[in-house]
This record gives C-alpha cells, sequence and structure tokens, in this order.
C-alpha cells in the first residue's frame, strides 16, 4: 500500500467527503441483509434495539469501506471508475481517512455489544477485521481467489442480524450467509469482464486478469451453477416457505441464463457490445440478491415475525 493522497492546495473535506468514504452504495447492502437477518429470526426484538443495532452494524460496515479506501488509494488512483474517490481525488488524507475508519469501528462494535450482545458485536469485529485485513491487505493483491474468499466479509451481515435477535447462529443464518458468498464470485467476475482494463492496469490480480477471460466465463457459470441448490435450500428451513421456493426458482432460472449467455460468448462477440451482456447480467445479480432477501421479508411478515411492536410504550 502506498499513500498517494495529497490534499488540494486550500480545499477542506466536506461531509460529503466522509460520507462517501464509507461506501454508502456497499453500505446499503450490508444493511439491508443484516435487517433481513434480524426481522426474520423467529425471537422478535424491541423496535428501538433493532433501530440501534442496524445503526451500529451499518457504521461498522462504512468503517470497513473507509479502511479499504484509505489502503487501496494507489489502486484508486490508477482505475478509471475509482479515482474520483476522496483520496485518489486529494480531498481527504490517508491517514485521516485510516483514523476515521479505526474509530468508526471501535465505537460500532462496542455500541453493539452494549446494545445487543456480544455474539453480535464480536461477528461484527470479524467482519470489519475480515474485509479491512484479510481481504483488503492480502487476498485481494495476492491471489485470483481474492473475490471467493474475500465474499465472505459481505455474507455476514444476515448472520449478525440473527445474532442480534437470538443471540446464536442457526442453520438458517448459515443458509443466508452461504447465499450471498455463493452469490459474490460470479457477481463480481461479471463486472470483472467488461472492467478488466481497470484491473490489469491497477496490477489487481482478478482472475480475468490471471487467467484470462475464457476461464472467467467458465467460473461464472460453475458457481452459478453451485449457488442454485443454496439459494433454494432456504426454502425448506423455518424462514422459508412457498413463496420463497418459487421465488427463488424464478430468480436462479434468470441467472442461469445469463451465466450461460456469458459462458457461451467469445471475446470477439463481446467487444462488438462493448460487454453489453455482461453488464446486463452483472445487473441481473443484483436484482437476484435483492429479491431472495426481500421475499424473505415477505416470508416472515406472513408468519409473524419482525420487531416486537407491543415492547415500544415501554421506550416512550
Amino acid at each position: 500500500m502506498t499513500d498517494t493522497s495529497v490534499i488540494k492546495a486550500g480545499y477542506e473535506a466536506d461531509f460529503g467527503d466522509y460520507v462517501t468514504l464509507l461506501k454508502p452504495r456497499v453500505m446499503s447492502l450490508v444493511v439491508f441483509t443484516a435487517l433481513v437477518g434480524l426481522l426474520v429470526a423467529p425471537i422478535s426484538v424491541n423496535p428501538v434495539i433493532g433501530f440501534a443495532s442496524i445503526l451500529f452494524i451499518a457504521i461498522g460496515g462504512g468503517a470497513s469501506g473507509a479502511l479499504n479506501m484509505w489502503w487501496d488509494a494507489d489502486i484508486d488512483a490508477v482505475m478509471k471508475r475509482t479515482q474520483d474517490r476522496p483520496i485518489p481525488a486529494g480531498r481527504v488524507s490517508g491517514n485521516n481517512a485510516m483514523i476515521f475508519g479505526l474509530w468508526l469501528s471501535v465505537i460500532a462494535v462496542l455500541m453493539l455489544g452494549l446494545t445487543a450482545n456480544y455474539l453480535a458485536a464480536g461477528l461484527l469485529a470479524f467482519t470489519i477485521f475480515f474485509y479491512a485485513v484479510i481481504y483488503t491487505m492480502w487476498l485481494k493483491r495476492a491471489t485470483p481467489q481474492n473475490i471467493v474468499i474475500g465474499g465472505a466479509a459481505g455474507a455476514f451481515p444476515p448472520m449478525i442480524g440473527w445474532a442480534v435477535a437470538t443471540g446464536s447462529i442457526g442453520i438458517e443464518s448459515i443458509l443466508m450467509f452461504a447465499l450471498i458468498f455463493m452469490w459474490t464470485p460470479p457477481h463480481f467476475w461479471a463486472l470483472a469482464l467488461f472492467m478488466n482494463q481497470d484491473y490489469t492496469k491497477a496490477g489487481v490480480p482478478m482472475l480475468t486478469v490471471t487467467h484470462g477471460r475464457r476461464a472467467t466465463r467458465n467460473h461464472i457459470i460453475v458457481y452459478t451453477v453451485a449457488l442454485v441448490p443454496v439459494a433454494i435450500a432456504v426454502a425448506f428451513t423455518s424462514i422459508g416457505g412457498p413463496l420463497y421456493f418459487a421465488t427463488s426458482v424464478a430468480l436462479n432460472a434468470m441467472f442461469l441464463k445469463g451465466a450461460y449467455d456469458i459462458w457461451q460468448r467469445d471475446e470477439d462477440q463481446a467487444e462488438a457490445d462493448k460487454y453489453d451482456t455482461e453488464r446486463k447480467v452483472f445487473r441481473v445479480s443484483l436484482y437476484y440478491l435483492f429479491g431472495h432477501f426481500a421475499v424473505l421479508l415477505v416470508e416472515a411478515t406472513a408468519k409473524g415475525f419482525g420487531l416486537n411492536w407491543a415492547a415500544w410504550p415501554q421506550w416512550i
């Protein structure tokens, strides 16, 4: 890691720059899946505790993003899609971003422990460590399996939400983790196919860089096929049901079709349409994950799970 950031003369970072450090788009996925993990649990949570817990999980997710941007400032300065991030653009110093991320990490973990329980706090602490150290500082620059192993960091939030409600880890939370973990590689490899030039310039050993696009296409179809039984298995747990099963089958058919379309293409076809199919499948992958977790919320509502609103007057 090299700190390439130089603060622009006379420039003072504003609130928006520090919000950007938190990677709000990634944070939104963390918040949503953690919220689902909390709401589908069979034990209801007081709304105040639930809201506070999700807030601290979000802060922890944002802290991971800030630490990631601090360490990856040199890579971000090279890649076209990240050049305008606060550190490489000279709006925030790398040192300030590091301190910001560390303080938020400490606050998020301590407050989640006090608000909910220490299992949830421990899982959040491990998630931050895994993303900032295991993935960002080690795997990302060391191996083309960076996304495969590093995807665990993004898969922990529903387990944390479940732990907030139950104080435990169940088969349901493990399967929610597995769903995101198996979804992450084909999701990011679809992105890597049309962003390969950026990763090549930055020297990041993505699969597209080390093994080529043909191997990446093969990996996408294999991982998508392996994802299907994991996603559908959730239907046969206490948080699943017929609506989830039907939705999961439909979403998996759609994602499989996209993975097949990517797999059967050659580079001449892809370059001719500027990787339009790969871009579409990347978007489909986002709908895929959102759809699975959204329908889990519907199933939970039908079963009467969710926040314990009866306890709300005790907190007014």
